[in-house]
């Protein structure tokens, strides 16, 4: 299945894992519209649906080729090394980005969920009442996503391997954002900020040959926290896809009206021109949680007053942001016209 790739096609799986791995991290993007509209959306559900019953006899028996064959890992394991690159790297970056230019950076991913939403609707087909019907439950679900106010902060490792199965929905649903659903059961921070943070430092503290880490028990909760969200994302993940895979295999069009609605309803939630909501006590003061930070309750969004330079700005990123997307159907188009 899939095998015998150029070093080129390798080198643009792990590239892909990288795009995805970025968008998994930043809340209102979802990593399964990366590979959507990079084109491996449908060999990515298939491949996680080999995680089953004969993977795992397999892997008992020992039987490792066979395995890596079945499992299409070739695929995977460049996909999954292009995500962990990502978590290290692409993903800090887009930190500071979004902390230093946020209006900008939310300017692009917006023009780039345009871009994605045409990109995928353009290859549909014709359209009938039916999938304008499934078009429109994805539309309202995600614009209702979008705009539910987020839960407190849980620790509680239940409710972590919880929060695990669902926030992997981005992975292998388009326009559904893992990250902004981790915001609204309020552990965004504590699973893909402050858990990432300590496995981090406990990386390098490792190479620097000091274990000191093992006695602070606030590190160790946030390792343990990071294992358990792992779990359960791992879960998600190959549930998920199993029952994507069925139902791609049966409703394949019903789904992806479903999934352009859902896509298209999400642009609410990465609207560059929006303001936090806090929890305010009775003095008027902002609340802070246990760990010392505002507590958000949601956005207030808002249209710019004054056709400035930032907007102006704003609008141009926005366009850029269409147009990596559309450059991707150009190069895909570009890649078919030389094997011709």
């Amino acid at each position: 299945m899939y095998e015998n790739r150029s070093f080129s096609d390798k080198t643009w799986l792990v590239l892909k894992g990288l795009g995805m791995g970025a968008a998994n991290k930043v809340p209102g993007i979802s990593g399964g519209v990366v590979a959507f509209v990079a084109g491996f959306y449908e060999e990515f559900i298939y491949s996680l649906q080999k995680i089953n019953k004969k993977a795992f006899k397999l892997l008992i028996g020992g039987r490792f080729k066979s395995l890596y064959r079945y499992t299409n890992g070739q695929f995977l394991s460049l996909l999954i090394l292009g995500m962990i690159i990502s978590y290290f790297s692409i993903s800090k970056i887009l930190d500071y980005l979004i902390l230093h230019y946020e209006v900008y950076v939310w300017s692009a991913f917006f023009g780039m969920i345009i871009g994605s939403t045409y990109f995928i609707a353009k290859d549909f087909g014709d359209w009938n009442r039916k999938y304008a019907a499934y078009l429109l439950c994805g539309l309202i679900a995600g614009v209702g996503i979008s705009f539910l106010e987020p839960a407190k902060e849980n620790s509680n490792l239940i409710f972590v391997f919880f929060c695990g199965i669902i926030s992997v929905s981005g992975m292998t649903l388009p326009g559904l954002s893992g990250s902004f659903i981790l915001i609204l059961l309020g552990n965004y921070v504590l699973l893909l900020v402050d858990s990432v943070n300590a496995l981090f430092d406990t990386i390098a503290n490792i190479f620097q040959l000091d274990f000191s880490w093992i006695y602070d028990p606030e590190r160790i909760e946030l390792l343990k926290v990071l294992v358990v969200f792992s779990l359960g994302s791992l879960v998600g993940l190959v549930s998920l896809s199993h029952l994507l895979a069925y139902v791609l295999k049966r409703f394949k069009k019903a789904t992806y009206a479903v999934i352009i609605g859902f896509i298209a309803g999400s642009l609410g939630v990465v609207w560059p021109w929006k303001d936090e909501k806090y929890v305010l006590d009775a003095l008027g003061e902002i609340q802070h949680d246990a760990n010392g930070r505002e507590i958000i309750t949601g956005y207030t969004r808002y249209f710019p007053e004054h056709f400035g330079t930032e907007t102006i700005l704003a609008i141009v990123f926005m366009i850029v942001g269409v147009a990596i997307v559309l450059s991707l159907d150009w190069y895909d188009n570009y890649k078919k016209s030389q094997h011709v």
